[in-house]
């Protein structure tokens, strides 16, 4: 290590200093400094000021009283929305305190670097001694860097989460408010039916209404990129046939390799297309043989005059390993949304499965992640404690942010994409982790196509940024399928049974509460989309 890597690490420890929050307690006279060995000699590199003077300044950032002592004692298992306020108070302090003790470590760690580098060392220690000592250091001190942005990160998300309890807090006063109004405003027992109603309609709702069969889908919906299939599933002779928004559908690909996609019904006599074979780059029907290229027009009849015939196709693209089309009247917007995994992620597993509920019951599903430790005992989530208070934390204008206390970040992508990335953790472990803090990660998409108004096309994507061999290890592909079948099945018993109740006229969305924040986005945005408003809320723009 030279001089001016330590002259480096002197510029680096102060600028960590000097971007550190300001404490919410007052600086008392701790005795932080009494393992400082001699003073704060490192601040001899800045400025002309005597070495009191540096070190008196210098002392105040970590002269910072260990909140630990302080923290804000709770009767019970459940905290109220003022006492979870303080907490969230309290988490900033002991971070703030965390992160000065965390620079304090470096400067001292600085300050033994100089020791080993003082020219009159070299009189009585070896050139491999001070070398050996140095790379000791020098770990120690990577070691105290990596602390230092964890400890940035925690004050991130204490941040976060002050400002989260304070909307809470909100929340609670306006709903306070309005309960005081609603007994003051309470009716006599001779007080007419109307005037009770009058009082109701008063009250502020919270719920939604999402009840009674589902209707046929709004086209506006339908106005939009949707990804139904994965390009390693079509082979340049193979078809797959789908459906989407109640209509049959077929993709294959044509003579030049391109996919299409065509109306899965042949003109002739409505026969599945799909039954039949693609022969140079032309769909075949089984029943007479007539073909059908990638534009729907036919070009081939056999045994007959050749009739100028056609039936419906899509636009079609290939884009990030996934087939694309524009189900829509209106015109295809220019470009293709990207759902390739994140930088250093590779894909290990490509999943598609129809399942028989409501699209729009399945986003909400996947947008929840309080129902796991309840819901998924014998999968992921075996182990799993449950919370005192589970939130999504997320910009005031936005479909995605983060869980906490899970260590996962989820966003909503428009019309049908859930995007998750997950933090790996040991089993049963992951409170108290952000996805930042957690050294590998699991990536997964899930796009939730609406193939009729009581099924779904789920495709998954499942990336990692570890373990790149089990790639390579024959039929892993059969083994997530059975995992991601699994994880569905526990689910799949509670919304079919929602789908159920919702169609003879139960709201599936009576009471929402705080970690509800993104399925409840999620539905407005679509009863914003359907109602035709110019600017959709929670969009980026917006």
């Amino acid at each position: 290590m030279s001089l001016s890597a330590s002259n480096a690490m002197t510029i680096v420890a102060t600028a960590a200093a000097l971007s550190l929050p300001i404490s919410f307690c007052r600086s008392t006279k701790l005795s932080t400094k009494k393992g400082v060995k001699g003073g704060f000699r490192v601040f001899a590199v800045f400025g002309e000021q005597s070495e009191i003077e540096k070190k008196n300044a210098w002392s105040t950032l970590f002269d910072v009283e260990d909140p630990r002592s302080k923290f804000p004692q709770t009767k019970g298992k459940f905290l109220d929305a003022n006492l979870a306020l303080e907490v969230a108070r309290y988490d900033i302090q002991y971070c703030d305190w965390r992160a000065r003790q965390d620079v304090l470590t470096i400067m001292l760690l600085h300050e033994k670097v100089v020791d080993v580098l003082n020219p009159l060392a070299r009189d009585y220690k070896s050139i491999g001694t001070i070398k050996k000592e140095l790379a000791e250091l020098q770990e120690e001190l990577g070691q105290a860097h990596r602390q230092v942005h964890i400890s940035e990160a925690r004050v991130s998300t204490a941040l976060d989460k002050l400002a989260y309890m304070e909307e809470l807090v909100n929340d609670k006063l306006l709903q306070d408010r309005a309960t005081t109004y609603s007994e003051e405003a309470s009716p006599s027992p001779s007080t007419s039916t109307q005037s009770l109603d009058t009082v109701k309609r008063r009250l502020p709702r919270k719920g939604l209404n999402i009840s009674g069969p589902v209707q046929p889908y709004h086209p506006r919906l339908k106005n939009f990129w949707y990804p139904v299939a994965f390009s390693t599933d079509l082979k340049d002779d193979t078809m797959v046939p789908l459906d989407c928004f109640e209509e049959p559908w077929v993709l294959f690909r044509g003579k030049d390799g391109k996919p299409g996609c065509v109306q899965n019904t042949c003109a002739h006599r409505a026969c599945p297309l799909d039954l039949g074979s693609v022969n140079e780059g032309r769909i075949q029907c089984p029943y007479h043989g007539w073909e059908y290229s990638t534009d729907g027009t036919c070009e081939k009849m056999p045994s007959t005059q050749l009739h100028k015939v056609k039936i419906k196709s899509l636009p079609c693209f290939e884009k990030d390993g996934m087939l694309w089309i524009w189900p829509g009247d209106g015109p295809p917007s220019a470009t293709l949304p990207s759902l390739q995994p994140p930088s250093g992620f590779q894909i290990h597993a490509e999943l598609v499965i129809e399942l028989p509920v409501e699209h729009g019951l399945l986003l909400d599903n996947l947008l929840d992640l309080a129902h796991a430790p309840f819901t998924h005992t014998s999968t992921f989530a075996k182990g799993w404690s449950v919370p005192s208070f589970v939130k999504f934390l997320t910009p005031a204008s936005g479909l995605q942010g983060y869980w906490d206390p899970y260590p996962i970040d989820m966003e909503f992508r428009p019309p049908c994409m859930v995007l998750s990335t997950i933090g790996i953790s040991k089993p049963g472990k992951l409170e108290g982790q952000s996805t930042k803090q957690c050294t590998t990660h699991l990536h997964q998409l899930h796009v939730c196509l609406p193939s009729s108004r009581n099924k779904t096309r789920l495709l998954y994507r499942m990336s990692l940024d570890f373990a790149p061999v089990l790639k390579h290890i024959p039929f892993m592909n059969f083994l997530w399928r059975h995992f991601a079948e699994q994880v569905l099945n526990e689910d799949l018993r509670l919304v079919l049974g929602q789908q159920e109740r919702m169609n003879k006229g139960a709201n599936v969305w009576n009471w929402p509460v705080t970690y509800d924040k993104l399925g409840v986005r999620y539905r407005q945005w679509r009863d914003a989309l359907e109602r035709g408003e110019k600017q959709l809320p929670f969009s980026k723009s917006g």
